[in-house]
């Protein structure tokens, strides 16, 4: 178990893979940890070094009071990419993590030349749902919007399998404070303006029965950044590697090669 302190908060983090490795930072979406990669990693290529993090609020991490901004979110994605030496990496995030990634791609061109923005958007939703739903959490708890939450994740017949139980464990087991903090920072972000001024390699991927971030709303965010690619995965919901692990790692290694991120060049 690895926890690193920021000075200002600790965060649980591990790292996968050959010293000498391609640099891949994987970041995760609100009410989920670092597990939520779990699927994904034995299906990519060998030689990336993959540093994942539980988001503060989840998991292993300090959980400070809400609310919490989007730029302390970045700034801890930053810092642990700093304190690991992680630089000149890809960057791929999911949902919140999405939106870190396009954070951090706008501020930090020295740690990130390559971004994934998968499942995610430039604005997620609206100030109000956000607020609504962070009242419901802080009054009855997580368990009150993970029914609703589960159904916009996950396809029906996967919500129907053995599978899906641990995914809605680790969505009801989040801090509630936690999920309060990252709901908040969702709810302030707009990054359309700082989005739409990246230059640098960017894949979207969206998947075709995602109800959290429909596929037109991911493309939206992607098409704002010249020279972007895009990607669908079809038969998922909103955690798409989960349903389709094989399907996502091509879709990502294929991008991690026409960067010359692995097969040749670190």
């Amino acid at each position: 178990m690895q926890i690193a302190d920021l000075g200002d908060i600790r965060l649980h983090y591990r790292i996968d893979g050959p010293e000498d490795g391609a640099p891949l930072v994987l970041a995760n979406a609100l009410g989920t940890d670092l597990r939520l990669w779990d699927p994904l990693l034995p299906h990519l290529p060998e030689g990336l070094r993959i540093l994942r993090y539980d988001m503060r609020g989840h998991g292993l991490s300090d959980c400070p009071e809400p609310p919490y901004s989007m730029g302390a979110l970045v700034r801890d994605a930053e810092r642990l990419m700093e304190l690991t030496g992680f630089k000149d990496a890809v960057f791929l995030g999911l949902s919140l993590g999405g939106m870190v990634a396009q954070g951090i791609a706008a501020k930090r061109h020295d740690l990130v030349r390559a971004a994934v923005l998968s499942n995610t958007a430039a604005k997620i939703g609206t100030r109000q749902i956000w607020q609504a739903r962070i009242a419901e959490v802080e009054k009855r708890g997580v368990t009150a919007v993970a029914d609703s939450v589960l159904e916009r994740w996950f396809t029906r017949r996967f919500r129907a399998s053995p599978e899906f139980r641990p995914w809605h464990n680790m969505l009801t087991r989040t801090p509630t404070k936690g999920y309060m903090g990252c709901a908040a920072a969702i709810a302030g972000t707009d990054f359309i303006t700082p989005t739409s001024g990246l230059r640098l390699p960017v894949l979207g991927i969206a998947a075709s029965e995602d109800g959290s971030t429909p596929a037109d709303l991911v493309r939206e965010t992607t098409d704002l950044i010249p020279g972007s690619q895009f990607a669908l995965i079809r038969g998922a919901g909103h955690l798409p590697f989960v349903e389709k692990p094989a399907e996502y790692a091509k879709v990502l290694s294929d991008f991690l090669k026409s960067q010359g991120h692995i097969g040749g060049h670190i």
